[in-house]
């Protein structure tokens, strides 16, 4: 135990601590929610409670947030004690702690040591009296540790400290005791992993030096939010490796940074349970991100060793292991590591040698090698052949995380460094498709051996690529996956072909329709061959990354494929596949514009769908249906795909699917469903570390978000989109977030905003929009353009998106162009083309665009003085727009029929109520700060007509100028009452 109090005293007796201090006091980021929390409780006039439990994994900063209340505690003495492990079977020596800690309080007041019968009462009494009618701060670190006497007593106390009185009480608990009966009740405040601004600054302060920014990329996704561990890993390198002058090590957290961050809550077990601890642990290995070890296969592999099945009984379980639903798990993801990787290794290697005794006894292949492989120390050739062997069988049952480490332990137990960089890059490549990027990206940065085959040099460029593709550059993708391309050509035409679909997604995502065609006809070079050769197999095609030996590489090419890569005596007879083909040269003919030559085969890519049960080929039938216009059909091949990634794999196309369906589903004006979509897409590419997808889904929920009364929620998912996007050179994206602005704002009533946002999108150049959806933005821009008096800006548009409607891609355009058309028409021409475009939207379907064309056309009717057809078309668009959810344009649809008098003014309260529907328009365009000019073309009126009705403004309200104006309309809308 270790005590403090505020005056000089003899340090009280204390338990050793396993973890030495830090040699500096850092602040404490990312802390400001906790350290107010904590402020609060000792601030003893405001305090609502007088207690608060601290709780979270090992290494988030309990005890640090601890000290810090300690130091900051100025208006008493503190009490700080440390629970022990070691003494948590002795009764009552917390209570005793607190004793000791208090002997140096100023007066001789000490905490009294009562009788069992009475600890909980007499802990009560003791700190009271302690306190003396003064401020006392008292903190338990690790609460859970002490006795049960104690805890009961300190529990007891807790709950009946009076908030008023003198004493403050902070408690450490580990997560897992919160609800045990001595803490039920209390305050508790759970500490998360730290953000990655937070953890970014906390570098900065640990490191003596620069930081290379690829290493702290590196450090920061392996400390995962973990202040402790973080700082363990920056006092395990070197200046030269900080700086990125050498590699970094690896593993990066080795048992010295983890002893280091999670050391001190592993002292204390007896031997038994440090066994079972290390068994667990050992049995975690192969599924490390799974639910738990398997409790049979721990109990059947303690039975092989000493001592750990002492230690199995559910009474005598080591307080961080948890047995629930038949399995074992940590209470903590860093201390099972730092179990295993802090264990001598000749206990480490029984306990993989007992697990992999069980498991061959129940026929477990893979898993059961790997644990042998476990236990073998140093090089040992067969064992990694048999390892490679098994990892790329495709009929030995195993999921790809455990392939991985099959491929990645076989590097390990090899000696030959070209065998070793296959291994790694094989192992790399079956992490990603499990979704393990960050692993992924690790395993193929250590395979780097130059003279290493070329078809192993294209299998890493491939990898490398796919990783940049989805959290990278994507210029930087595309240049990887064609290098990729030309290396496999030879040995491996089945993966070049997919190099260099891969390619051109990596340039369309980046807007570069040249370098899209450029990796387009790379992959020509080689689909002949490929497809004739047999190596792309109907309904099974090479959707994954290869990963099988050199040695098996030209049989792919001659044999059918499996899924993974290797070759399958249980796979189909080779036929002819023309998905590849087709896909390929309808997507080059689209480029190319020659639609004639792209339909026919874009077509039969989306007939394919209904045959396939692979992700990555329904997604290329999902882009041909978008592609084609087929909107209804992208959904449901959408919902297909995402079913195919979901049952059969591989995880890392699960978030890739729900950006198809989301999409799709944006396109039909299915809205609600889109945003559930890309919510879950969001979660699930930040889940499986593709950025570059999530910025995708961000870009989808703007335009969700855009069409409803949501600017909050537009302005956070469009920034997210673009900082991702910005950084990555995702032109696509920044278009469609851009666009997601641009639509909030001409629905919100300010097409100066909007078409300044959506001009540059929409206007041919290099720094235009992408070429892809720069069509779907120009209605949006035509109608914010005219309203902003841009007419001429407009009409060119107009033209340009004529092609596009003629083409027949999108079931709206035709209806669009004739909405556009009457916006930029005469009036004698305008009439003819409202109706034209609300015919041609009857046949098309989709309640949205619809809704703005009889919104439109009510505006142009009701300035016309054709107040009857007006009502009709903006009632119509009312209920359009609710229908859809689309809030912020039926608040639009009901101001025009106010306007048009069809409908009553809202009740305004106080002075507003005395103006007409046509003055409270005007007042509030004027109060969101707009000049008349603004004003007539927003609602269609003459200058002269806003200059009338705001002088009567002026006369009703008694203002005499803008500002008062705005202050007035604002304080109304906050509150209901306008100023006296």
């Amino acid at each position: 135990m270790t005590g403090r109090t505020n005056a000089p005293q003899s340090p009280p007796p204390q338990s050793p601590s396993p973890q030495s201090p830090p040699p500096r006091s850092l602040p404490l980021h990312g802390r400001n929610a906790e350290l107010a929390a904590l402020a609060a409780v000792s601030d003893l006039p405001g305090a609502d409670a007088p207690v608060l439990v601290l709780t979270g994994d090992p290494g988030l900063g309990r005890s640090a947030l601890l000290a810090w209340a300690a130091r900051s505690f100025t208006a008493g003495p503190v009490l700080r004690v440390r629970a022990s492990r070691a003494e948590s079977a002795l009764p009552l020596s917390g209570v005793h702690a607190l004793r000791c800690a208090a002997g140096g309080l100023p007066g001789g007041r000490t905490v009294g040591v009562p009788d069992a019968g009475t600890t909980p009462e007499g802990l009560l009494r003791s700190l009271t009296a302690a306190a003396a009618g003064s401020p006392l701060l008292v903190c338990v670190d690790d609460a859970h540790l002490w006795d049960a006497p104690s805890r009961a007593a300190l529990g007891f106390a807790a709950r009946r400290l009076p908030a008023t009185g003198p004493v403050r009480l902070l408690l450490t608990v580990a997560g897992q005791y919160t609800a045990d009966p001595d803490f039920a009740a209390l305050p508790v405040l759970t500490l998360a992993p730290l953000s990655s601004s937070a953890m970014d600054a906390l570098l900065d302060d640990t490191a003596c030096g620069p930081v290379d920014p690829a290493v702290r990329a590196e450090l920061l996704d392996e400390a995962e939010g973990n202040p402790a561990l973080l700082r363990a890993l920056v006092a395990g390198l070197s200046a030269a490796e900080l700086s990125g002058e050498h590699r970094l090590p690896w593993p990066q957290a080795d048992a010295e940074a983890l002893r280091s961050a999670a050391g001190a809550h592993l002292a204390g077990y007896s031997a038994a349970a440090g066994e079972l601890l290390l068994l667990v642990a050992a049995a975690h290995e192969h599924d490390p991100e799974g639910a738990g070890a398997d409790a049979d296969l721990v109990r059947g592999a303690a039975a092989r060793l000493d001592r750990a099945q002492a230690a199995l009984g559910p009474d005598r379980l080591p307080d961080v292991l948890v047995l629930s639903g038949g399995r074992f798990r940590f209470t903590s993801p860093l201390i099972r590591r730092a179990v295993h990787a802090c264990a001598p290794p000749d206990r480490r290697r029984a306990a993989h040698r007992a697990l992999a005794s069980v498991l061959e006894s129940e026929g477990h292949g893979l898993v059961a090698l790997l644990h042998r492989a476990w236990s073998v120390a140093g090089h040992a050739p067969p064992m990694a052949d048999q390892l490679s062997a098994a990892a790329a069988d495709p009929r030995v049952s195993a999921s790809r995380a455990q392939r991985s480490a099959a491929y990645a332990r076989a590097a390990e137990l090899t000696a030959d460094g070209r065998e070793r960089a296959e291994h790694l890059t094989a192992a790399a490549g079956q992490a990603l498709l499990a979704g393990r990027a960050r692993v992924a990206r690790r395993l193929i940065g250590r395979a780097r051996d130059g003279a290493l085959p070329a078809v192993v040099r294209g299998r890493s460029a491939w990898v490398r690529g796919i990783l940049a593709l989805r959290d990278g550059p994507a210029a930087d993708a595309g240049e990887a996956l064609l290098l990729g391309h030309s290396l496999l050509t030879d040995d491996d035409p089945a993966h070049a072909l997919l190099a260099g679909l891969a390619a051109a997604e990596a340039a369309w995502a980046t807007g570069d329709a040249v370098a899209c065609l450029r990796a387009l006809d790379a992959a020509d070079s080689t689909a002949v061959a490929t497809v004739t050769a047999g190596a792309v197999v109907h309904g099974r095609a090479v959707a994954d990354l290869p990963t099988a030996p050199v040695a098996t590489a030209r049989a792919t090419v001659a044999r059918s494929v499996t899924p993974c890569g290797v070759p399958s005596s249980a796979a189909p007879a080779a036929r002819p596949d023309s998905l590849p083909l087709d896909y390929l040269h309808g997507m080059r003919a689209m480029l190319e514009r020659d639609f004639g030559r792209a339909i026919p085969r874009l077509r039969r890519v989306v007939e394919h769908a209904w045959e396939e049960d692979g992700p990555e080929r329904l997604l290329w039938s999902g882009a041909a249906a978008l592609l084609l216009g087929d909107v209804p059909a992208a959904c449901r091949i959408g919902a297909r795909t995402l079913a195919a990634a979901r049952s059969r794999g591989p995880e890392a196309s699960v978030p890739r699917a729900l950006e198809l369906l989301a999409y799709a589903e944006l396109r039909t004006g299915q809205h609600a469903r889109a945003r559930a979509h890309a919510e879950e897409g969001v979660r699930s590419a930040h889940r499986y570390g593709q950025s570059n997808v999530a910025a995708h889904h961000h870009a989808v929920l703007a335009l969700a978000a855009s069409i409803a009364d949501e600017s909050t929620l537009v302005a956070h998912h469009a920034g997210a989109a673009l900082t991702t996007a910005r950084r990555h050179g995702l032109i696509q994206a920044t278009t469609l977030a851009e666009w997601a602005s641009g639509r909030a704002d001409l629905g919100r009533g300010r097409p100066f905003e909007a078409a300044a946002r959506l001009g540059p999108l929409v206007r041919p150049g290099p720094d235009s929009g992408h070429f892809a959806v720069r069509m779907l933005v120009m209605p949006c821009y035509v109608e914010a353009a005219v309203l902003a008096g841009q007419r001429e800006d407009a009409r060119a548009v107009v033209e340009e998106f004529a092609l596009w409607a003629h083409f027949g891609a999108d079931v709206q355009a035709p209806a669009q162009l004739a909405r556009c058309r009457a916006l930029v028409a005469d009036a004698d021409r305008a009439d003819a083309l409202y109706e034209d475009a609300l015919r041609l939207h009857a046949q098309a379907g989709g309640d949205f665009e619809q809704a703005r064309t009889q919104l439109l056309y009510g505006k142009w009717l009701r300035r016309r003085r054709r107040l009857r057809e007006a009502g009709g078309c903006l009632r119509a668009a009312l209920v359009s727009f609710e229908r859809c959810g689309a809030r912020i344009w039926a608040d639009q649809a009901r101001a025009e029929l106010r306007a048009n008098g069809a409908a009553p003014a809202a009740a305004r309260a106080g002075a507003l109520e005395g103006l007409t529907p046509q003055q409270l328009r005007i007042a509030r365009c004027v109060a969101e700060g707009a000049t008349n000019r603004e004003v007539a073309l927003r609602l269609a009126v003459s200058t002269r007509t806003v200059d009338y009705h705001l002088r009567k403004v002026f006369a009703v309200l008694g203002v005499r100028s803008r500002v008062e104006l705005s202050r007035m309309v604002e304080q109304t809308d906050r509150n209901g009452t306008c100023p006296a």
